[in-house]
């Protein structure tokens, strides 16, 4: 794990190494063990890298470098096949001489090209520069487990782990980015490839830009819409992903560091850590944290996968106000997001790193395998319920938006709808993926939306950036591209059937987990903010909606958002969604604009 940044210049522009160093710094959390720079003055090319030491400790520093001085590269991730990619490539021109998975991705492009990197099964962000063709490429892994941003204008291109570090090389803070906000307020988070920043992107998941001095072209690498459907058994179905996941894990456990997992006693987490203490000698390292109120505590369930896997368990119990980090967390992420599940896994990765340098999670099993209830309540009659497509999408899309159209034509002011375009609403952008993925079935639709927009927006910013703030390092087994394409390629009724979510993968690992693990009730990772809302928070909640120092940006009907907040604090209705993402916006706002 690391952070990455650098520059091409189309121009006659040329940062100087003081100002490369710094832009490393801003992004220092991500790799505090050392900083390597590699800088072509004469040609407007850099690339750096922030180094959090996982693998080979002594000989695995950024940049890498070909011996002709052709190829430099650099990555933030891990590529978790690199033993099998350099077994095969020993004996050849391109032989590796470390053990570190970054030269796999030197060699891997000096014998076949940026297409030889979809031999990569990881999550990356890697930056590759080649001399030869005066070309930088700039490639994201398949699902966006890994942000790789960049600024494009006529001086050429700026790139980086986190906003941040493009911000501190910028001559100005760029402006608002109108799109961005109507899409961050319908969904509760900004999906890729936007951000809140005018002029800053987001590399789309299995994607890579080509930047040479003829401009910028975009390709897609990996497209999970491709996958079709398959038929086969229960058995079948359910060997397969016992087979896959275990290997998943298996891999996942190379490091040269401590490591241990995240564990919370849901059916994820619990099968993550029952797979690695079948693959290890001593016990695994396990953490949670609790809250002192029963009804938001899961750390009994937590014990209970601990005590049956035996493992070295390190539990905290927290205040479940957590809220006095919310600026912390604004801050390392870069934008803002409604969800304060940010806060525990913080807490989570500030226990963990006191041991460690790296956890395997169970992120991105909800998105495969339709965990949430909210497939169960939009699917309760069955997938057969929605034949027409237009009537699937409108009633799907008003099922995860946040402010709907009207609402968001009343939160906004007159001057601000006005720089909204209909082309890039939150309808337009998710009627796109349905329409990519209407081969696949209504459920595997939905899990597809949740899977381009949900996890890549905020699911997997989430345990990177609270993991980072922190310095450790984030793996998730289910989000193995073997996986992903198996759970796509699996019938929706065999993930949520008769209001059992997960049926499938529950019936795969209830042999290994138990029954009372593997069909609990499933319990989200949060806490009561709306109900603190109308009491202790009250003032807090109207300091951030509306103070002059709020007002004064002009961006809302602020009548209206006093409306939200009164109706929710005397009960008229439940706003605790829409004041959070007003809270987390102005956060944001006095982050990154004031």
């Amino acid at each position: 794990m690391c952070g990455i940044f650098g520059y091409y210049s189309s121009g006659g522009t040329r940062y100087s190494d003081t100002e490369l160093a710094a832009m490393g710094e801003t992004i220092r959390h991500r790799g505090p063990d050392s900083q390597g720079i590699w800088h072509d003055v004469d040609h407007g090319v850099a690339l750096g890298n922030q180094r959090l030491s996982i693998l080979d400790l002594e000989h695995g520093d950024q940049p890498f470098i070909s011996d002709d001085g052709r190829v430099v590269v650099v990555q933030n991730g891990e590529i978790f096949n690199h033993e099998e990619i350099a077994e095969d490539l020993k004996g050849s021109p391109w032989a590796c001489r470390t053990h570190c998975d970054t030269e796999v991705i030197l060699r891997l492009y000096e014998k076949a090209g940026i297409a030889g990197l979809d031999q990569l099964n990881g999550m990356f962000a890697i930056a590759i520069y080649d001399a030869k063709e005066e070309a930088l490429f700039l490639f994201r892994d398949r699902v966006g487990e890994k942000p790789l941003y960049y600024h494009l204008d006529a001086d050429g291109l700026v790139f980086g782990s986190e906003i941040k570090a493009i911000l501190s090389l910028l001559p100005e803070r760029p402006a608002l980015d109108y799109t961005a906000l109507n899409l961050f307020f319908g969904l509760n988070y900004v999906p890729q490839p936007y951000t809140l920043f005018e002029g800053v992107r987001h590399v789309k998941p299995g994607h890579y830009l080509r930047v040479d001095r003829s401009g910028i072209r975009e390709n897609c690498w990996w497209d999970l819409s491709r996958i079709q459907l398959e038929e086969k058994s229960e058995a079948q179905w359910i060997d397969e992903f016992n087979s896959l996941l275990d290997d998943s894990v298996r891999i996942r456990l190379r490091a040269d560091v401590p490591f241990g997992a995240f564990l919370s006693g849901g059916v994820d987490s619990s099968t993550v850590v029952g797979l690695m203490s079948r693959h290890m000698q001593q016990p695994v390292r396990t953490y949670s944290i609790g809250f002192d109120d029963p009804k938001y505590d899961e750390s009994p369930y937590a014990q209970e996968a601990a005590t049956r896997f035996q493992t070295q368990h390190t539990l905290e119990i927290v205040q479940p106000n957590l809220l006095s980090l919310w600026p912390m967390a604004t801050y390392h992420c870069d934008q803002p997001h409604g969800d304060v599940s940010f806060l525990p896994t913080f807490k989570v990765a500030e226990l963990a790193a006191q041991d460690v340098k790296m956890v395997l999670t169970g992120d991105g099993a909800d998105e495969l395998y339709a965990g949430y209830d909210k497939y169960k309540s939009f699917f309760g009659s069955g997938e057969d319920e929605y034949v027409c497509d237009d009537d699937f999408a409108q009633r799907y899309i008003a099922n995860i938006r946040l402010f709907d159209d009207p609402s968001l034509t009343r939160l906004f002011a007159e001057g601000v709808r006005q720089q909204m375009s209909p082309e890039h609403s939150v309808s337009a952008v998710v009627r796109k993926e349905l329409e990519r993925s209407r081969h696949m079935g209504r459920i595997n639709q939905a899990l597809f939306v949740d899977t381009e927009l949900l996890l890549s927006g905020n699911n997997l910013v989430k345990p990177d950036r609270m993991g980072m703030a922190v310095s450790i390092e984030n793996r998730a087994p289910f989000l193995d591209y073997r996986l992903i394409e198996h759970a796509f390629s699996m019938p929706g009724e065999l993930k949520l059937r008769q209001g059992e979510t997960k049926y499938i993968y529950k019936k795969a690992v209830a042999g290994l987990i138990g029954d009372g693990l593997a069909y609990r009730k499933k319990q989200m990772f949060t806490v009561p903010v709306g109900d603190w809302f109308k009491k202790d928070l009250r003032p807090l909640c109207e300091d951030l909606l509306l103070s002059e120092r709020t007002r004064a940006r002009g961006l809302f009907d602020y009548d209206y958002v006093e409306k939200l907040l009164t109706d929710h604090c005397d009960e008229r209705n439940n706003n605790t969604r829409e004041i959070r993402a007003l809270m987390a916006f102005e956060y944001w706002c006095r982050e990154f604009m004031d």
